[in-house]
């Protein structure tokens, strides 16, 4: 499955509900998503990652995300799901620069013009 550009609460639900039809169509082994596409996400793109990772475990097969936006794995750390989707940050990530921290889901992703 590859995601789109936006897979915000606007797309999410929809994306969310193509879900069973992929994961029966989908090849044998994890289920493999495609996350290098996004451009917008929030909260509801995570839903949608462990709605996906529900589906697969009740499936009997696993969940492999790949290029995952370093912004939504930031916030996928701060809600604490990361463990959840077998998320981890690179070593990179993982001692970001002094002042630097995971911002609030309002961060993530685009953000409306002020």
């Amino acid at each position: 499955m590859k995601l789109p550009p936006d897979a915000t609460l606007d797309h999410a639900a929809a994306l969310a509900e193509s879900l069973p039809a992929l994961l029966a169509e989908a090849d044998p082994g994890p289920l493999r998503i495609d996350a290098a596409p996004l451009q917008s996400f929030d909260s509801s793109t995570l839903a949608l990652l462990l709605q996906a990772h529900r589906l697969a475990a009740a499936a009997g097969r696993g969940l492999e995300i790949n290029g995952l936006p370093p912004q939504l794995l930031q916030l996928a750390q701060l809600y604490g799901v990361e463990g959840l989707l077998s998320l981890s940050s690179s070593p990179s990530d993982a001692n970001p620069p002094s002042g630097s921290a995971p911002r609030p889901a309002a961060a993530a992703g685009r953000l409306p013009s002020a």
